[in-house]
């Protein structure tokens, strides 16, 4: 089975950040950031998990909510890669999938809290 902790860590991670940032961080660009991250990782597990159907979108539901945005959207990615291998219209391995999601949210959190 595929290590997924170091994605778990990452994501719970940033979204604790998140929660605990002031809202002059989130108006500051932290809110978009972090939504825009949300939105790929929930599309990237909505692949995984029903490849072939058109992913929906993470709602944009406010500066508040996007620490819980990150948890969810990397908790459904964490449970798709522990999923069935395979997924027809995916080249890539489980752990090449894993590495880049790990890199997208560091790289999201470098972002939205500097």
């Amino acid at each position: 089975m595929l290590d997924t902790s170091p994605l778990s860590a990452a994501v719970e991670r940033f979204a604790d950040r998140l929660r605990a940032a002031p809202q002059s961080r989130l108006q500051q660009g932290a809110a978009a950031a972090a939504l825009d991250l949300a939105r790929e990782l929930s599309v990237r597990a909505q692949r995984l998990e029903a490849p072939g159907r058109a992913p929906r979108e993470m709602p944009d539901e406010g500066l508040f909510v996007v620490g819980d945005q990150v948890a969810v959207a990397g908790r459904d990615l964490v449970e798709a890669l522990r999923g069935p291998a395979g997924a027809p219209d995916t080249a890539k391995a489980p752990s090449e999938m894993l590495d880049e999601a790990v890199s997208l949210v560091e790289q999201a959190e470098i972002r939205a809290m500097r």
